[in-house]
């Protein structure tokens, strides 16, 4: 493991690469790679085990019964997964986590995690406090996507989501983690019709995209 790069997740915010080497010898950590597309976990597995992302990332997915899907988040590297599941014994997932592109991911044992060993060290201590607050912004998170999907309509779908994008990163021009495909399952849209209203944005001089590459014109929004 890379003790260094751990040391800059966010689970380990504080921490530096020898604290995180000693307090993952208590966590009963270990180390998994997966490629592009490869399940991580699935819906009705049972895990104690929290993921942290150390390179690429991944989706939280929710496949329904009647075939389709949607993407519920997109975990970047740094950050964690399943840390609801695995702080609740024996409940199953809801969703699937699945590799969004090739990523390295080191689970912790959550039981471990949550109940400091005998030598009461400070620096998990400290990794407790960041698990709590990466729950929060998870809540967060998923009150941004209930925002998103509230709209009846596409284009205000797609507004709402752009103009978030563009506040967050401080800039009319960025680039959203999803391809068309996984952004139409975030905002539970049909991808051609995303398409087809994307393509329409862009002829209003509303937009300008690249696959995943986006520009706001500012004059045709107005002023954010």
């Amino acid at each position: 493991m890379d003790y260094t790069v751990l040391a800059q997740t966010e689970l380990f915010l504080g921490l530096g690469p020898r604290e995180v080497e000693a307090l993952l010898g208590c966590l009963g950590a270990y180390e998994r790679t997966y490629a592009r597309g490869e399940q991580i976990m699935r819906a009705g597995d049972v895990t104690e085990h929290v993921g942290v992302v150390v390179s690429g990332s991944v989706n939280v997915v929710v496949n329904y019964y009647w075939g389709d899907r949607a993407i519920f988040g997109h975990i970047y590297a740094g950050r964690v997964f399943a840390e609801t599941y695995a702080a609740l014994p024996k409940r199953r997932m809801l969703v699937d986590i699945v590799a969004a592109e090739d990523a390295d991911v080191v689970f912790v044992a959550m039981p471990k995690l949550i109940r400091t060993c005998g030598k009461s060290c400070p620096f998990h201590h400290e990794a407790i406090e960041n698990l709590v607050r990466l729950s929060a912004e998870r809540s967060l998170a998923l009150a941004r996507r209930m925002m998103h999907i509230a709209p009846r309509t596409i284009r205000e779908r797609v507004l709402s989501y752009l103009s978030d994008q563009a506040t967050r990163v401080g800039s009319d021009r960025f680039t959203v983690p999803f391809s068309r495909q996984q952004l139409a399952d975030y905002l539970g849209v049909d991808r051609s019709a995303l398409s087809h209203e994307l393509s329409k944005m862009q002829h209003e001089g509303l937009i300008v995209t690249r696959r995943s590459y986006f520009e706001l014109k500012r004059g045709a929004w107005g002023e954010r």
